[in-house]
């Protein structure tokens, strides 16, 4: 774990929540394909990032944000994945689905953690 000044890094609480958001997923039967999957987009314009992709029992392929909170005041954690997050994950997810000529079926979920508690929004948004 990293700690900076006796406090955990930002790093290190995003990691903490991934692996929670990763365990709860597999629970649930999907398998993990890749995690932190990143694109670059230039030196002025940001490009994307995709926390885990997994593929469901049918083949879908999921694309999870995982958002963490320490509490859900605030709008909580699935409040703060606003319209721009959304298109970065998106572009992530295009560019990652180039390597298939004919892309398996794939939706957009998000894994919300506030505090000890684990929502999991099944197509939370759309590629649109």
């Amino acid at each position: 774990m990293e700690f900076t000044g006796g406090r955990r890094t930002t790093k290190a609480i995003g990691d903490e929540g991934e692996a929670l958001a990763l365990a709860h997923l597999k629970r649930a039967g999907l398998v993990l394909v890749e995690r932190n999957y990143r694109v670059a987009r230039g030196p002025h314009a940001r490009g994307g990032e995709v926390d885990l992709i997994l593929r469901e029992r049918d083949g879908t392929l999921v694309f999870a944000e995982v958002r963490q909170r320490a509490s859900a005041s605030h709008g909580g954690a699935a409040a703060s994945i606003v319209a721009a997050k959304q298109r970065r994950i998106v572009l992530a997810a295009r560019h990652y689905l180039m390597r298939w000529a004919s892309p398996p079926p794939c939706r957009f979920d998000v894994v919300a953690i506030d505090g000890a508690h684990v929502e999991w929004l099944r197509g939370a948004f759309d590629a649109g």
